[in-house]
């Protein structure tokens, strides 16, 4: 690269390294952006790496309200910088709970940003808020802006109703009234942040992704762009630890891991829908669900905070007597995550679309069973039958018959489950991911 490059990220959260230097509560849900981080500075520090030490990083992030201990930080309007290892950053404000909104404001804060920073280019990570467009707009670069895909709102918005009942789609609930967030609405709100999402991938000409469902979909919005393949890193604690579900002489485990299930794309109703047929034979069998709890209702409160989807789930629970194989785990930390995918017997990913899941890269680290949807961009993740076991997204019949044949293939559903390591430690190896930023970095700067 010759001189020192500047490469300015725009990131969808607070990165932990900034969060813990101010004692701040944080997301790590992206843990990979931090090994890139981490990796850059060791390497400029100690020299190890040419690439690194040519490689300076500026960290954006959004908040919905900056704190006084980030405000006292800054210089002027501008950021401040990391006192372990001088990363300039900069906060900026944004409603990350309304992505639908889009504020004409954060256009002015990236330039001031970009006026501090001075980047060779800007790399934006997602395309899902409003902020990714508002860069583009600001930096006015077109060939000097990378966008990673994570997912693709407007593939999301035609697949988010999942073949719910037409009833539960049209039904409103109090909490669905008061928050004018029915079914139908939540819909429509990634519409409209799907159109931002095309403008985005409209002004930049370097994209990143890694599946053939990515490739394609943005090769329609913007076939000028340049696509550049990379894999991602997952978080740290999942390339430790190994699956034994299926050793000698240990009993099976009978639990289903599903990493989410609190909207319709996810799919969650799907496995309830399929848990009845798969008790038939299996009747120790249940499932585990992370993340946000759209079913609690056991106090008044709750009740009136049920969505439609919730409700339905509910429904599905109630009418098929699965009270006692259902368990709402709650958000959970990558330790807790790991644990689950270790004690199940199984993941199952039955979303409706996905483009790459990284809850299933994770167990297929950690060489847990995959049973997943013949969807979007996991046909690039998995073979079916030689890795895991995929099945027609929404083909409820043929989940319960996957489900079951994790059971009754015990050799077989070790050694697919085996390949999936051996894979996921090839796709997502940290150097090897690195070292093709930097390579990507270096061709867009050159």
């Amino acid at each position: 690269m010759g001189r020192k490059v500047k490469i300015l990220w725009l990131c969808n959260i607070m990165i932990p390294a900034i969060a813990e230097e101010f004692g701040l509560p944080y997301s790590n849900r992206e843990g990979w952006l931090t090994g890139i981080y981490e990796r850059v500075y060791a390497d400029a520090k100690e020299g190890k790496e040419a690439q690194g030490r040519e490689t300076e990083i500026g960290i954006c992030f959004p908040m919905e309200e900056i704190p006084d201990c980030i405000a006292d930080r800054c210089y002027g309007r501008a950021g401040f910088r990391l006192r372990r290892t001088g990363a300039a950053c900069y906060a900026f404000r944004e409603a990350l709970s309304s992505p639908e909104r889009y504020e004409e404001g954060m256009e002015e804060r990236f330039r001031e940003i970009l006026e501090d920073f001075q980047p060779d280019m800007v790399h934006i990570f997602g395309t899902e808020f409003p902020h990714a467009l508002a860069m583009v707009r600001a930096f006015g670069r077109p060939e000097r802006t990378l966008v990673g895909i994570q997912g693709l709102c407007f593939a999301c918005a035609e697949a988010y109703l999942a073949d719910l009942p037409p009833y539960v789609v049209k039904r409103r609930t109090f909490r669905d009234r008061v928050r004018k967030d029915s079914i139908l609405q939540q819909q429509e709100k990634f519409r409209i942040r799907a159109e931002r999402e095309k403008e985005t991938l409209r002004g930049v000409l370097h994209i990143t992704g890694r599946t053939d469902f990515d490739r394609t979909e943005t090769g329609k919005v913007n076939p000028g762009a340049k696509y550049h393949f990379m894999n991602e890193t997952m978080r740290t604690p999942f390339y430790k630890g190994r699956w034994e579900g299926a050793a000698k002489g240990k009993a099976p485990s009978y639990g289903i891991f599903v990493s989410q299930g609190d909207y319709p794309l996810k799919g969650f109703h799907y496995v309830l829908q399929a848990l009845p047929e798969t008790l038939k034979e299996y009747p120790e069998a249940y499932v585990m669900v992370a993340g946000n709890s759209v079913t609690g209702n056991r106090t008044w409160k709750e009740r009136l905070k049920l969505s439609s989807y919730g409700k339905y789930l509910l429904e599905l629970i109630n009418d098929a007597g699965l009270a006692g194989h259902v368990r709402v785990l709650g958000k959970l930390s990558a330790e807790e995550m790991r644990e689950a995918f270790l004690q199940a017997g199984m993941f199952v990913c039955p979303s409706s679309l996905e483009n790459s899941p990284n809850s299933m890269g994770e167990a297929m680290l950690l060489g847990t069973p995959v049973v997943a949807a013949r969807t979007g961009g996991i046909p690039s993740m998995i073979c079916d039958g030689r890795e895991g076991l995929l099945f027609e997204r929404g083909n409820v019949k043929e989940l319960a018959a996957c489900i079951k044949r994790v059971w009754q293939e015990p050799e077989e559903t070790a050694r697919r489950a085996e390949y999936a390591r051996e894979r996921a430690f090839l796709a997502h190896d940290g150097d090897r991911n690195y070292k093709r930023l930097l390579a990507i970095y270096r061709e867009i700067c050159q």
